[in-house]
């Protein structure tokens, strides 16, 4: 019986919420957190019996390479599983529900999940893994498809662009006002990018007519990194507030949820120079 002070992580000090989800985890997709040296051990016994029956076979040296080959693939992809799992397990809250993780959306995540050897982007999945885990159905499958088209630059540029993001209320919208802007190309966003990520299934970017919010009482409070921001409209109802060129997908209102933001100390004075141009009553609080 294996030895639980040789596994990878041993259950007994972790909370009961990573149990549960190594549990889920490993019924979708097999077993993880196996005994260390007992896993390599295994690894290496079932190869040498794989060579031995072969040598008992006739079998060409392309077949050889070709075994070797799907042994490593596989063992790459053991780990690459293993590796955001063991990530997540960080990220749970106490009132984390793994239990209830849908065992088709843990299948699909893991197909896609498996891929990833690049230990930032192991990251950001691990991420995904323990939102999912804290609030189940956070994440959608068309998200996890998505995000999984995404090499490192695509989530790069996508986790500067949220830099720009406001707490509107009833949604987040990243305020991008003038794409020629210092304050948005010091943070590697301009036109062409904001066409990539909405190329990609990220944004929508509408260079020329912009968006605005509509049908706005007169007085509204909105956040930017816990600040707060009070308007005041100049009619009693119906108003209207400027938004800039860029609006989340649902998709990007996903992604935006795990990423690694920066308060940019300037950005909330820029935003309401820019609003007061519009003949908006800005109260800061």
């Amino acid at each position: 019986m294996a030895d639980a002070s040789n596994s990878l992580i041993n259950l007994g000090d972790i909370s009961k919420p990573a149990t549960v989800l190594i549990e889920k985890v490993s019924d979708a997709v097999g077993a993880i957190f196996l005994p260390h040296q007992i896993e390599r051990i295994a690894k290496a016994e079932a190869k040498a019996d794989k060579i031995k029956a072969v040598s008992h076979i006739e079998i060409t040296k392309l077949q050889k390479r070709a075994l070797r080959r799907l042994l490593q693939e596989e063992s790459d992809k053991q780990k690459n599983i293993e590796n955001v799992t063991q990530k997540a397990l960080p990220l749970l809250t106490k009132t984390s529900s793994p239990k209830d993780i849908e065992r088709d959306w843990l299948v699909n995540f893991f197909d896609k999940a498996r891929m990833i050897s690049d230990s930032e982007m192991q990251d950001l999945w691990s991420k995904i893994l323990a939102g999912e885990a804290n609030v189940p159905g956070t994440f959608s499958k068309r998200t996890i498809n998505t995000i999984a088209s995404l090499d490192k630059k695509d989530a790069s540029l996508f986790n500067s662009l949220s830099n720009f993001v406001w707490d509107l209320g009833k949604t987040t919208v990243p305020l991008v006002f003038d794409v020629k802007d210092k304050i948005y190309n010091n943070y590697g966003i301009n036109f062409e990018t904001l066409k990539h990520l909405d190329s990609i299934g990220l944004i929508n970017f509408e260079s020329l007519a912009g968006y605005t919010l509509g049908s706005l009482p007169q007085s509204i409070k909105i956040f930017y990194r816990g600040r707060s921001l009070s308007i005041t409209f100049g009619k009693s109802e119906k108003n209207e507030l400027n938004v800039g060129s860029v609006l989340l997908t649902s998709v990007g209102k996903d992604l935006v949820k795990i990423c690694d933001t920066k308060n940019i100390s300037v950005f909330m004075e820029y935003t309401i120079d820019k609003w007061k141009q519009d003949a908006n009553i800005i109260k800061s609080t």
